[in-house]
């Protein structure tokens, strides 16, 4: 074999690696879309055949996709082969959400502590600018939530980043992965309810406290305020587990009697 086929080779390998890669996150996003949907049901057993039946993708994505899932924390393997969907205890999401507090609370005090950058100071305050424009409107629309979601986790990143510690920044990561532990979890809930904007107000006036304990070197407070943070989304929980919701993916949870 010449050079150029070598290389030739060596070419189309990584083509190939990439393209299975691309194609496993594919079939990931949408396992997770139908496990959350309903489509697949709570405690029900998945193998990579019957997702082949039903995707039309070969087993190595598939087999890739599982084994991220159950990462998450949305699949279990079972002793005889293939996964579980997962069902979750009340009990359990709870603590995940007290977790990513705990850990984003520890993120606050040493951003306090060691001094932030001021340039990530700057992204977080325009972030939360532009999280006050939305709640400037007396009633938000579906759009508005949207962009609520999308503007909230930009926010908890930059929080992450405010600490400078990789290792903080690695923990962040992967408690907020873990199932309905993320920061925007349970803000669907207040979607369609009287009080929506006022819970998010509330959750604005937070996020701007925690920023200027941060600047003015306040470690103590600033964890506190995040810790108190996600006792927002422990009520949001239990509003979604208690009461009739579309969120998807409750239907996993088993709630506390």
């Amino acid at each position: 074999m010449g050079p150029n086929t070598s290389s030739l080779a060596l070419a189309h390998s990584s083509d190939s690696h990439e393209e299975s890669g691309s194609q496993a996150v594919k079939v990931q996003l949408k396992l997770r879309e139908m496990i959350l949907a309903g489509d697949l049901k709570a405690g029900s057993r998945i193998t990579e055949l019957a997702i082949v039946d039903k995707l039309g993708v070969s087993r190595t994505p598939i087999r890739s996709a599982l084994i991220r899932l159950e990462q998450e924390g949305l699949l279990q393997q079972m002793p005889s082969g293939g996964f579980a969907i997962r069902k979750f205890s009340e009990a359990d999401v709870a603590d995940a959400i007290e977790l990513r507090g705990t850990v984003e609370g520890l993120a606050a005090r040493l951003a306090a502590e060691r001094g932030a950058s001021a340039d990530v100071l700057a992204q977080a305050n325009q972030c939360l600018d532009e999280i006050d424009d939305l709640l400037s409107q007396s009633v938000l629309n579906e759009e508005a939530f949207s962009s609520y979601v999308r503007l909230n986790a930009q926010f908890h990143l930059l929080l992450g980043d405010l600490s400078a510690s990789p290792v903080l920044q690695r923990e962040l990561e992967r408690v907020g992965s873990l199932p309905f532990a993320s920061p925007s979890g349970f803000v669907g809930v207040q979607a369609n309810t009287p009080k929506a904007r006022d819970m998010l107000v509330v959750a604005q006036d937070q996020h701007r406290q925690v920023i200027e304990a941060i600047t003015h070197r306040e470690g103590a407070r600033a964890e506190s305020v995040m810790r108190e943070h996600s006792r927002l989304a422990q009520r949001n929980l239990r509003e979604a587990v208690h009461q009739t919701s579309n969120l998807p993916g409750v239907h996993l949870i088993l709630p506390t009697s």
